[in-house]
């Protein structure tokens, strides 16, 4: 299984406060599974972190596989993008960790299911 993980749950995985998550996020580490990410979602946790999780952060991005943004994922996005933005809120990032998960053929690990509501895509 290929399974791309939100940014959510990578927030959670770095600062070790839930539990099920970090005991979840441990199996999977266990598995065969391959496991990616986006740049977007590594952008967002740039963003947000503190000068004392630096280290941490650069170790967790080191460890997983950073999907690229090309242009079919762009399009894929775009589309995501104009047909649930105001219908679902749905805002850019998210329409390129959608588009990035389909491209991939992945399943998507998020706690956030709502601001996925793109037909086809599998969650984890």
């Amino acid at each position: 299984m290929i399974v791309l993980i939100d940014s959510d749950i990578l927030i959670e995985v770095a600062r070790g406060r839930d539990a099920a998550i970090l005991e979840k996020w441990a199996e999977l580490a266990e598995s065969e599974d391959v496991v990616l990410c986006s740049p977007v979602s590594v952008a967002e946790l740039w963003h947000g972190a503190r000068p004392k999780e630096h280290k941490a952060l650069a170790d967790l991005f080191r460890a997983l596989a950073c999907v690229p943004v090309d242009a079919e994922t762009g399009r894929q996005a775009g589309e995501y993008f104009r047909a649930f933005h105001k219908s679902n809120a749905v805002e850019l990032g998210d329409a390129l960790i959608a588009a990035a998960a389909v491209q991939n053929r992945a399943t998507l690990w998020t706690r956030n299911r709502k601001h996925y509501p793109m037909k086809g895509l599998e969650f984890y």
